[in-house]
């Protein structure tokens, strides 16, 4: 990723409360190259097996999707509060280039959109991180949110 992409999830992370602190794990892309040409499908299930592999067990599984649920901060905020009561961690996807396979949305405890618009992966990272910054500080009465 550019710098400017880990200096704005970077900056977000920092700001967010101990208990609920945001980590970043990257999953490398399947690689595309070599003998036999996999259509796109397959590629999507190699690297879905690789996000698998990489989320914690038990975690609430939200995949981003531009077709996925619209919500409000507010909404957000919501969840959030749940997701602690809740007491397990959440993981939220973002796709690559071709985005996630069809299997891991299914698999999904939430389809949830951004924006309808189509979204580089990169700029979605620095979106999600100040939107999770932005409703954590909303349920702490912090007036970086305002409605």
């Amino acid at each position: 990723m550019p710098a400017w992409i880990n200096a704005g999830c970077s900056e977000y992370a920092q700001r967010m409360p101990r208990e609920s602190r945001i980590e970043l794990i990257e999953v490398r892309p399947a690689a595309r190259s070599g003998t036999g040409a996999k259509s796109v499908q397959q590629w999507l299930a190699v690297e879905a097996e690789r996000i698998r592999a990489a989320l914690p067990k038990r975690c609430f599984k939200v995949v981003l999707d531009e077709r996925g649920r619209l919500s409000a901060t507010a909404d957000i905020a919501r969840r959030i509060e749940r997701w602690k009561q809740d007491g397990r961690d959440v993981a939220f996807v973002i796709g690559g280039a071709d985005g996630t396979a069809s299997a891991l949305q299914q698999d999904a405890d939430l389809l949830l959109s951004l924006s309808p618009l189509t979204l580089p992966h990169g700029l979605c990272r620095i979106l999600l991180s100040e939107q999770l910054y932005r409703a954590v500080s909303l349920l702490a009465g912090h007036p970086y949110h305002r409605e």
